[in-house]
């Protein structure tokens, strides 16, 4: 009898394990689309001309993006595809190649237009790219909309 007592409290600590870690990493990918939300907002007026053009604060996006990246795709673990509010499409896990591409292509991309960006015209030809070709595309291929 005590034998099954302390199976049973070691298999509810492992899925008690598991169900946090799940939430762990929906909650740090969340945050990460929330830093890459606040790098966007800090750059959007100067590409609407609605703020004036500031280098550092265009570097320190293209930063953010850069480095939220190489964290991005570590979040993704199996047991993360629901819960939390997630709005990861099942479409990451069925194709974990292709979304690990799409990150890589954003990496790539934050990281050409940082040399690329050196005052306001290369960075109005520039940057509605990456948002757009990046930021956008992934939001349509890889999230479910309204999941919130």
């Amino acid at each position: 009898m005590k034998l099954h007592h302390v199976v049973l409290v070691l298999s509810l600590s492992v899925v008690a394990t598991i169900a946090v870690a799940s939430t762990a990493a929906i909650g740090e990918r969340q945050q990460v689309m929330k830093s890459n939300g606040a790098a966007t907002k800090s750059i959007m007026g100067m590409l609407k001309g609605e703020a004036p053009f500031d280098l550092p604060t265009v570097q320190k996006a293209l930063a953010t993006y850069q480095e939220n990246t190489t964290k991005f795709v570590t979040l993704f673990p199996e047991d993360s595809k629901t819960g939390e509010k997630t709005s990861a499409s099942p479409k990451i896990w069925e194709d974990m190649a292709g979304f690990l591409a799409a990150n890589e292509k954003f990496k790539a991309d934050a990281k050409a237009a940082s040399i690329a960006i050196v005052d306001e015209a290369s960075f109005k030809s520039t940057m509605p790219n990456v948002v757009k070709n990046n930021c956008g595309s992934c939001h349509e291929a890889w999230r479910i909309k309204d999941a919130q």
